[in-house]
């Protein structure tokens, strides 16, 4: 299997859609669909709940909005959770916790050159779930260790069932926590987290990769051992650049970069146009020229994206929908000019 590149398109799983049809059909208009997450649907389709079925411990309160964890309750139901740890279905996404994924799964998608599913990662839900004291889980070894195990099976049986679809099929790992890591006030080292995200990787069948919106030590993500980085192009491309080093060995090693440069909330988007993006795009590329990193190297290895995921907007799915026409577009202005295919 391989991750095509040429810019071709894909997007971050969430949208703002309560119309699963139209969600649906969103996805599907991109290069490389995905099954979407709907958290404006139901609070279990929220990323972190959906990962958190059968995970010992944890209950949902959906009144509340809330993931409940209680160490007491974790150590009861633990010897329960390891007699059942090699049951694949113990790590399968029920229908309760995602209204798209097994109409996804339905479909015929072996003609695409790739699809896509996507979890939320370790450092992200320990740093955001904590226990009866207020205490993130990230802080707690036992815990994180069995967590790190946990989600890492959760991506393999949902690889796994993407694959039989599609061969091409990759996994996001989405990270927002990778940027608070890097706070004075983690109090959980990188060091710590790069021990904890190989192990992580190191468990995953197929291809991964991570995303993230915010700002990182890039060093850091693009030496982890992963096979795709996905990030916001339009608001940290500018630092990204600096760091062609490393991104030049990630990419001779067979990575794949995601550059998420249309944006989709609503106050961005109505202040860029085509034109602007593409420009911002061939700025972002010129300035990795001189390292060595050409376009012939840099674009059969990449990928083309929105910005960010937009929950928020004020026209709801409106903007969102647009945006995505403008990825396409985009698209296949980049693959028009430098004559690259449809898979790299």
């Amino acid at each position: 299997m391989s991750i095509p590149g040429n810019c071709l398109t894909t997007a971050m799983g969430i949208l703002p859609h309560t119309d699963v049809d139209r969600a649906l059909e969103l996805a599907l208009s991109l290069d490389i669909p995905f099954w979407p997450q709907l958290p404006r649907l139901s609070y279990y389709e929220d990323m972190y709940v959906q990962v958190s079925e059968n995970f010992p411990g944890v209950r949902i309160d959906e009144r509340n909005q809330r993931i409940d964890f209680s160490t007491e309750r974790f150590y009861e139901e633990l010897p329960a959770f390891l007699e059942r740890m090699e049951d694949p279905d113990l790590y399968r996404l029920s229908e309760r916790y995602s209204a798209v994924y097994h109409r996804f799964l339905s479909l015929d998608l072996s003609d695409r050159p790739a699809i896509r599913g996507q979890m939320e990662g370790p450092i992200s839900f320990g740093f955001s779930v904590k226990d009866e004291n207020d205490r993130p889980l990230i802080y707690d070894d036992e815990v994180r260790g069995l967590l790190i195990d946990f989600l890492a099976r959760k991506v393999n049986t949902m690889g796994e069932e993407l694959r039989a679809r599609n061969p091409n099929a990759f996994m996001f790992v989405d990270e927002p926590g990778l940027e608070f890591l890097f706070s004075a006030l983690a109090g959980y080292t990188d060091t710590a987290a790069r021990q904890d995200l190989d192990a992580f990787f190191s468990s995953i069948q197929g291809k991964r990769g991570v995303h993230l919106c915010g700002n990182p030590d890039w060093d850091f993500l693009l030496n982890t051992s992963m096979d795709v980085l996905s990030f916001n192009a339009f608001g940290s491309g500018d630092r990204f650049v600096n760091y062609a080093p490393s991104l030049r060995r990630f990419l001779e090693g067979g990575g794949v970069i995601g550059w998420g440069i249309v944006p989709a909330n609503y106050d961005d988007y109505r202040a860029t146009d085509l034109t602007e993006l593409l420009d911002h795009l061939e700025r972002l590329w010129d300035a990795l020229e001189p390292t060595g990193l050409t376009r012939e190297m840099l674009l059969p290895r990449s990928l083309l994206l929105p910005a960010t995921c937009a929950l928020v907007n004020p026209d709801r799915e409106h903007t969102v929908e647009a945006c995505y026409d403008l990825l396409r577009e985009l698209s296949f202005r980049v693959r028009d000019r430098y004559g690259l295919g449809g898979v790299g």
